[in-house]
């Protein structure tokens, strides 16, 4: 099993005492979003779990317990933007989240760790210029520590619309440029550049459009051959393995203006008083008419000799 905590909020930077709590336990429960009394508990015992993946904006409040995690296999997605606090409120400095990355890196290895400079829009004051200019620097810092990017334009969702009515699609010209120069930046630092669910014609500059968690990302991660014929599919078009998540939507103190996955900033407050770590729910606690299903949880590793 892969178990995600990231496509709906930043448990990292935000539930930490939650999660580890949920680890000591050894399960985990998260709400269907589309059918909220039906529940799904999911086993977490290191023997059934493949791998952990995160995605945060701040790993700093988790590296204390990277020890204690180290009995199950983890991919860190950290994602790490140009942009101030008029676009991310309550995401720390990127010095701050650069030098987090780095201490990461060194105790899970660089390959399980990746860099997310997304999503990417443009305006007077996030030009394409200065996009150049901020991940070259960005790039030469984590030299060392990082060995591949994933880079993103921005989707205009609905909720994106809503909360960022002033932000525009890049143009397919933006888009292979910055894909063009990033691609030159990062081989400069060692690194390579991923697409995240965009054109495949940008390959043709050198990024890698085959999936940012893909089962080939993931087994380089883990150094293990997993079984699985097929991706679990979050929208389509996408080949990453990111099922099984167990986190919440607006559930996200960041406050990113181009976030998908809050609604609003007071439903955010509201939910977030609903928080309790012991709980075995990210947000709130089991009621007596919730239908519990429990996931039938199993390894995708294959344990079979290869001579090649």
């Amino acid at each position: 099993m892969i178990l995600n905590t990231g496509s709906r909020t930043d448990i990292p930077a935000f539930y930490s005492e939650w999660f580890m709590n949920r680890i000591r336990e050894g399960f985990v429960m998260a709400r269907n979003p589309f059918d909220p009394k039906r529940v799904i508990r999911y086993d977490l015992d290191p023997s059934l779990v493949d791998a952990i993946v995160f995605c945060t904006k701040d790993p700093s409040k988790m590296l204390q317990h990277i020890d204690e995690l180290k009995r199950y296999h983890m991919y860190w997605n950290v994602t790490i933007t140009p942009y101030g606090k008029e676009i991310e409120e309550n995401v720390p400095h990127k010095k701050d989240v650069m030098d987090s990355f780095i201490e990461l890196s060194k105790k899970v290895g660089i390959n399980n760790i990746v860099w997310r400079y997304d999503p990417i829009f443009l305006n007077e004051c996030y030009t394409l210029d200065y996009h150049l200019l901020i991940f070259e620097k960005m790039a030469k810092y984590m030299e060392g520590y990082c060995n591949a990017c994933i880079i993103s334009f921005i989707d205009l969702y609905e909720k994106t619309k809503r909360n960022f009515p002033e932000v525009r699609e890049v143009s397919y010209e933006d888009q292979c440029t910055i894909t063009k120069e990033f691609v030159k930046i990062a081989k400069k630092y060692g690194m390579v550049i991923r697409l995240c669910h965009e054109d495949r014609e940008l390959e043709k500059y050198g990024a890698d459009a085959s999936g940012c968690l893909s089962k080939k990302v993931l087994e380089k991660a883990i150094g293990e051959t997993l079984n699985v014929k097929r991706s679990l599919e979050t929208r389509k078009g996408c080949d990453c393995l990111l099922g099984n998540d167990i986190g919440a939507y607006n559930s996200c103190l960041h406050f990113c203006r181009y976030c998908y996955a809050n609604f609003d900033k007071r439903l955010v407050i509201e939910n977030r008083k609903k928080h309790d770590p012991k709980s075995p729910l990210l947000i709130g606690n089991i009621e007596e008419d919730d239908i519990i299903s429990v996931h039938e949880s199993r390894s995708f590793i294959d344990d079979q000799l290869h001579l090649f």
